[in-house]
């Protein structure tokens, strides 16, 4: 039988970090429902804190809605460079138990203690431990999730927000995975959710018991990571320098646009955003999306993969020209987004080496 590598991840998520930043440096927010971002008609939702969050306040909402979900709202306005300044401190910390952290955003990461700087052989201790400091040094709470790969982590680290932490030991990954709702995994999202209701799939054990080529057949190459990571099955390493694989432009507007003429002037400006982001980083792309959000909210996405990698406004505007008129559009438009991605600085992934380790079979978690 073939043994696989036990590894030790913590995922740590801060809770609410944007809106918890803000009630702790302004006390007389702490206890209120907060939203960080716009209150406007054109505002939208960057993080809620939890006391909006009762109210159904979510990321990603518009302002107004928001205002209606919750009528005492208070909106702050965004104050990135201080999010970040607070998250470099919270990675100083993560230094101090390992080097192999990978930051999936300013607020949350995965980290690797196997083998760490302090000598550890506990990761739920280790969580506890960072977690402490994290709230001594800024004043913040976090959660964990503590298994034997990034994904039963991240799904472990929603399991007891907000400042708790779960750990799911090697030997009850498996029963943890087929008791889970299927909404719980991550990366399942609505559609894909619905579309596994809809063939009687409703938990991991329901996912379980489907064979790899159905799950193929109806969900293409996504079928394989779903007949895994339903088994633990996730090789995926925590990677401290994580390579972007795509790099975009947007921009809302502040008058929604109903005309595709109007819309290219506006294309024209973000590719040369694009393009200027692409050459400071030294990149280049094949897949050219077009973002398109609708004044009701609905977002479309529309892409095209060249044959030759490009980076040059003029050659990026052509292919989001042809995405734009490839359909009609179904309501006035309120944002326009253009990405590139299948990047040259991409790697070719590897094949696991089929002779690897042997694992102990007590293991200290």
């Amino acid at each position: 039988m073939e043994m696989r590598e036990i590894r030790k991840i913590i995922h740590v998520d801060m809770d609410a970090f944007f809106a918890s930043v803000e009630q702790h440096d302004h006390p007389e927010l702490a206890g209120k429902p907060v939203a960080v971002g716009g209150g406007s008609k054109r505002g939208v939702v960057a993080a809620a804190s939890y006391e909006a969050r009762k109210f159904g306040v979510r990321s990603a909402m518009s302002g107004a809605l928001a205002r209606r979900q919750c009528p005492d709202l208070i909106f702050v306005a965004p104050r990135f460079d201080r999010y970040r300044e607070v998250s470099l401190q919270i990675r100083e910390i993560f230094c101090e138990y390992t080097d192999l952290v990978e930051p999936l955003s300013l607020d949350e990461a995965y980290l690797d203690v196997t083998v760490n700087k302090k000598g550890k052989p506990s990761a739920t201790l280790i969580a506890r431990d960072i977690r402490r400091k994290i709230l001594e040094k800024t004043g913040l709470t976090a959660s964990a999730g503590i298994s034997i790969n990034k994904f039963v982590a991240k799904v472990a680290s929603d399991m007891n927000k907000p400042n708790g932490q779960k750990t799911i030991p090697p030997e009850e990954v498996e029963a943890f995975l087929l008791s889970l709702d299927i909404r719980k995994f991550h990366g399942v999202g609505k559609v894909t959710a619905a579309k596994m209701n809809r063939l009687g799939i409703f938990t991991g054990e329901d996912l379980a018991a489907r064979s790899e080529a159905f799950l193929a057949e109806n969900f293409g190459k996504s079928g394989k990571h779903y007949y895994d990571i339903v088994r633990g099955i996730h090789n995926s390493p925590v990677q401290p320098s994580r390579t972007p694989k795509s790099v975009g432009a947007e921009r809302t507007f502040s008058e929604n646009l109903s005309s595709e003429v109007f819309m290219l002037e506006k294309l024209e400006h973000i590719a040369g955003e694009l393009q200027n982001r692409l050459r400071k980083k030294g990149r280049a792309g094949k897949t050219i999306t077009l973002k398109i959000k609708y004044s009701d909210f609905r977002l479309h996405t529309r892409s095209r993969t060249l044959e030759y990698y490009v980076s040059d406004a003029g050659l990026i505007l052509e292919t989001a020209r042809s995405l734009l008129y490839q359909e009609p559009l179904q309501e006035s438009v309120r944002l326009l987004g253009i990405s590139l991605s299948n990047l040259n600085t991409e790697k070719k992934k590897t094949e696991p080496q089929a002779d690897s380790v042997s694992v102990q079979l007590q293991f200290d978690f």
